[in-house]
């Protein structure tokens, strides 16, 4: 088993930043890959970024250049700095770690509301 804590989440302004945290324990020999995902109230889970375990890094289009993915291995951690955050960026953020066996660990989420 894999557990994923996400923390970092909140309300911040228009145009302001915020950045999540991904924290894994357990066994996690064999993930190749941790992502961001979220979910906006009405709408279906969508990927927002994800980076593997080779480095390769995939964003959806409506947040390139204003969020970031990182990691760091020492803390099995994975991180996204988000900037320039919009009212659309509204959405409970979910952590995913993915086996290459293809099984996948999901985060509780973490709410980001941007509203002035």
């Amino acid at each position: 088993q894999v557990q994923l804590v996400e923390s970092g989440g909140g309300l911040v302004q228009p145009g302001g930043s915020l950045r999540l945290s991904c924290a894994a324990s357990g066994n996690i020999f064999s993930i190749v890959l941790m992502g961001w995902y979220r979910q906006a109230p009405g709408k279906q889970r969508e990927l927002v970024a994800f980076i593997t375990s080779e480095d390769s890094i995939i964003y959806v289009d409506s947040v390139k250049g204003r969020f970031t993915i990182s990691r760091d291995n020492a803390k099995n951690t994975v991180y996204l700095q988000m900037n320039t955050l919009k009212p659309e960026d509204t959405a409970v953020y979910y952590c995913k770690a993915a086996r290459s066996t293809g099984r996948d660990y999901w985060g509780q989420g973490t709410q980001v509301t941007v509203s002035s």
